[in-house]
């Protein structure tokens, strides 16, 4: 088995998404990717202001392009943001005052900034007037994403036919409290015959009773699991950053805001979902192996 990580934001101390990142700082996390049992990842930038998200991106692909081991193990930029739906809740760790609605012009620089390594943009269908700006990222073979997103049933198919092919994060970056039977998480399952799904298998994103009811009802073909790690993943608990926000990690290792009112990113390892699937849903090795290594390469790979 060989891991592929759709979701990394930073990891062991290392924040992709600050001001600054140094050579050693990027080196350190792949090492300690490795270490812990990841074959490769996508580089995640979440919302920011456009030009700061520029920079930032700029600042990953010079350093990785100087350094083999990121080479090897980062193998395209995941940007999460800044086209999703700014209400609360949807919004979820992401800076609302950043937020924007889909266009191909902010898109195209974003594309720019990673040089080639855009390899997956998750968006809110319903700020996505026409679904042109996902029909550009398909055209340009990026997977288009759903997520921090409420978008109607029609118009998360309309995004579909458009070259919407995946949804982010499945059962998060959405209210706690939601309509019980139309809402964004049973309209995203509907649609799993034609989207990989993706969830962050530790428990508290979702709990593990529900992800095995919903892994039940979809079945494991389209089925992807991913981290979505932040710096302070395999440091313990204390006090973090994540693109300038305080993050407070307690004796639990959950990431919340200062406040407690909601998750930013994940604490989880590679080696900590395997056990959790093993363990806590009663998944095969087989198994493991689609959800983290085959089901995300094809989902990269039929974009491109």
């Amino acid at each position: 088995m060989k891991p592929f990580d759709l979701q990394v934001n930073g990891y062991a101390g290392s924040d992709f998404n600050r001001d600054g990142l140094t050579a050693e700082q990027l080196h350190h996390a792949c090492e300690c990717l490795v270490e812990d049992g990841c074959d490769a990842i996508l580089a995640t930038f979440i919302t920011d202001e456009v030009p700061v998200l520029e920079r930032r991106i700029r600042t990953l692909v010079e350093l990785r392009e100087k350094d083999s081991l990121a080479q090897k193990m980062i193998t395209g930029i995941h940007i999460e943001g800044p086209f999703i739906n700014p209400i609360k809740g949807y919004v979820g760790a992401h800076p609302p005052h950043a937020v924007k609605p889909a266009n191909v012009e902010d898109a195209k620089r974003l594309l720019d900034a990673a040089g080639g390594l855009a390899k997956l943009v998750t968006l809110a269908p319903e700020h996505d007037e026409g679904c042109k700006t996902t029909a550009w990222l398909a055209s340009q073979r990026v997977v288009v994403s759903a997520g921090h997103c409420d978008p109607s049933l029609d118009q998360l198919r309309a995004a579909c036919d458009a070259g919407l092919s995946m949804f982010t994060h499945v059962g998060n970056g959405c209210p706690i409290q939601m309509h019980r039977h139309d809402n964004i998480i049973q309209r995203a399952l509907s649609l799993h015959h034609r989207l990989w799904l993706c969830f962050i298998p530790d428990g508290v994103h979702v709990p593990f009773f529900v992800l095995k009811n919903w892994l039940r009802s979809t079945g494991l073909d389209r089925v992807i699991f991913v981290t979505d790690a932040i710096s302070a993943a395999r440091l313990g608990p204390g006090r973090y950053t994540l693109a300038g926000w305080d993050i407070l990690i307690g004796e639990d290792l959950v990431a919340r805001s200062p406040d407690g009112s909601h998750f930013v990113g994940s604490t989880v390892t590679v080696a900590r979902i395997k056990a959790n699937a093993l363990h806590d849903l009663g998944m095969t090795e087989a198994e493991l192996t689609r959800v983290l290594d085959e089901n995300p390469r094809k989902a990269v790979a039929a974009a491109g």
